[in-house]
Parts: C-alpha cells; structure tokens; sequence
C-alpha cells in the first residue's frame, strides 16, 4: 500500500491528496487513523463520575432484563434509515418498535 506522507502537507493538501488512493487503501488509512486515536485516547481520555455513574447503571439495567436489548442488525437499519430526532440525535428504539 502506498502511504502518505502527512508530515509536510498543508491541511489542504491532506483533504485531497487521499483522494489518489484506492478504497482498500483508503480503509487501511482510516484504520490506521483509528488505532492511533485510540492507542492514544486511552491513555489521555478520561470518563466523569456521572460518565461512569451512567455506564454501571445501563450495565446493570441490562443484566436486571437482557431481553430489553436490541439487536445489532435492527440498530444498524435504523441508523442508516435516517429515523433521527429533531434535534439531531437518534431516536431511541426499544424492542418491539417499528423501524
């Protein structure tokens, strides 16, 4: 795969220049991009209290009742159906809602 050297480009030059690359090296470069975001965001990001609060609490709501839990392939249809909130978010979907 041909790689790009980002350490001279102008920020313009980047937004352009992977455009010369195939769609199996443009995945490799986003996949690349991705793990060095997170090998470095696990280091530096930090969750809040209620961030954490938050997470125990759908932990526990899910294990009190796992059948509440929606299948991936559902979430995915709706995500990609455009089914989005006023306000931008995506609408929840419970079990047993039309999508």
């Amino acid at each position: 795969m041909s790689m790009i050297d980002t350490t001279t480009m102008s920020t313009p030059a980047i937004s352009t220049e992977y455009l010369k690359l195939s769609v199996s090296e443009r995945i490799q470069l986003v996949e690349d991009i991705w793990d060095s975001i997170a090998a470095e965001a696990s280091e530096t990001v930090e969750l809040s209290q209620a961030q954490i609060d938050e997470l125990h609490r759908r932990v526990a709501e899910h294990r009190a009742d796992p059948s509440t839990a929606v299948p991936w392939e559902q979430v995915r249809s709706r995500l990609f159906s455009g089914k989005i909130c006023r306000n931008g978010c995506l609408q929840i979907l419970k079990k047993g809602d039309e999508l």
